[in-house]
């Protein structure tokens, strides 16, 4: 089993960063990508950002081109989402998840993922 573990979420105010941080515990060859997704209250999960373990071609929602920025630690096993410019419509509790396909932006294409780290944002 793979788990997954978020941090760096918390209360700041409009304009301010944050930096999310996910950790997995094993990389296995079942997992090629790694993304971040979030979700406000009222609305469905929606995908935010997407990066592979090997390359560098990053998807990001249009709402947060930008303004964030996904990294990652091939070392460490990590992925981070750098969030800049934060708008009170970021907050939103953000999931970490991984999963073979290429570029995925769905949720039912990830089969792992974390239990999600509260960001809000106030005005």
């Amino acid at each position: 089993q793979v788990q997954l573990g978020e941090s760096g979420g918390g209360l700041v105010q409009a304009g301010g960063s944050l930096r999310l941080v996910c950790t997995a515990s094993r990389r296995t060859y079942l997992i090629n990508t790694m993304a971040w997704f979030r979700q406000a209250p009222g609305k469905e999960r929606e995908f935010v950002a997407s990066i592979p373990w090997s390359g560098s071609m990053t998807d990001y929602a249009d709402s947060v081109k930008g303004r964030f920025t996904i990294s990652r630690d091939n070392a460490k096993n990590t992925v981070y989402l750098q969030m800049n410019s934060l708008k009170p419509e970021d907050t939103a509790v953000y999931y970490c998840a991984a999963g073979s396909l290429s570029r995925a932006t769905m949720t039912r294409q990830y089969p792992y993922w974390g239990q999600g780290t509260q960001v809000t944002v106030s005005s």
